[in-house]
């Protein structure tokens, strides 16, 4: 049952008309691979890496690995983001890098909005020789090497120390991957993301953080991930999420040190796929290059 399951499921992954983008449960620590205009937000230099292992115990399930960095340049008001995203999901994988820009407007009070621009280069491959196949000469199912596409998206980003809210499409080109016998085996659709939160100061020690994203993209249901975080202390963080229709997770973290923070989440399915996986792992980490090695303005996302 689990081979037939992983065959139809790696067989819907490239042949349907929707293909999905990257699916992060910590998007909040990861914000510049959904919306370039967070780049330079965070006014120092930030290195990004994170693995996801999603539906562990599912042969051919999806494998997620992600790098970026991100930076303001000096006084002026431009950020820079350079960030690479390598997905394995069956038969197939889709390496790509992207590069972002953004120009930050201060506003009234401590608000600010930053707009951005992402371009992005993908390389898409299919092995079909991992596939069990009736026929082997279909041409339906020939693998595909190395086919590049390239890409580009915007976004705007509204925030201060305390709230944060942006709208983002990362590509706006539709995308079709065909094989040697002009064949479209792969579709990947626009995606538009929306994202907000706020930073509640419970007492000295405690901050609350309620947050969501969003994402509408054609030919693949509504997506709502709502999430709830406390950091105790500036050091721990701990929390939970809630995906619409689909999984609940648990959050935490650790700010090691002032440059240093790691993260770790799990997600438990809520759909009929739980029978067949044991949830899905993601831990990331971040460092962060400060001034005299102090943090100027502490936030929490």
């Amino acid at each position: 049952m689990k081979k037939l399951t992983i065959i139809l499921f790696s067989l819907y992954c490239f042949v349907s008309t929707a293909q999905q983008d990257s699916q992060f449960t910590q998007y909040m620590y990861n914000t510049i691979n959904i919306n370039p205009a967070y780049a330079g937000t965070r006014e120092t230099f930030s290195a990004f890496v994170l693995h996801r292992n999603q539906w562990v115990g599912l042969d051919g399930a999806p494998v997620t690995n992600t790098a970026s960095i991100n930076t303001n340049v000096g006084e002026s008001r431009l950020g820079f983001g350079l960030s690479f995203i390598n997905d394995n999901i069956g038969p197939t994988q889709e390496n790509g890098i992207s590069a972002d820009i953004a120009y930050i407007i201060p506003l009234n009070g401590d608000y600010k909005l930053s707009f951005g621009v992402k371009g992005t280069a993908n390389l898409y491959s299919l092995d079909v020789n991992k596939l069990n196949i009736y026929q082997a000469n279909d041409p339906e199912f020939q693998s595909l090497n190395g086919k590049l596409s390239p890409n580009i998206g915007t976004g705007v980003y509204y925030y201060s120390d305390k709230f944060y809210t942006g709208l983002s499409v990362p590509n706006f080109v539709k995308t079709k991957y065909y094989n040697d016998n002009e064949i479209s085996i792969n579709k990947k659709s626009i995606h538009y993301y929306f994202i907000a939160g706020y930073v509640f100061d419970l007492n000295e020690s405690v901050k609350f953080k309620p947050s969501f994203i969003s994402k509408i993209t054609d030919g693949a249901p509504f997506q709502l991930d709502v999430n709830a975080n406390f950091m105790f202390n500036e050091k721990f963080v701990l929390g939970g999420s809630y995906r619409l229709g689909s999984a609940v997770s648990a959050l935490a973290g650790f700010q090691i040190s002032n440059s240093w923070f790691l993260g770790y989440g799990y997600d438990l399915e809520t759909t009929k796929l739980s029978k067949y996986n044991s949830g899905s792992h993601e831990i990331f980490l971040r460092y962060e290059l400060f001034k005299n090695n102090r943090i100027s303005t502490p936030r929490f996302f």
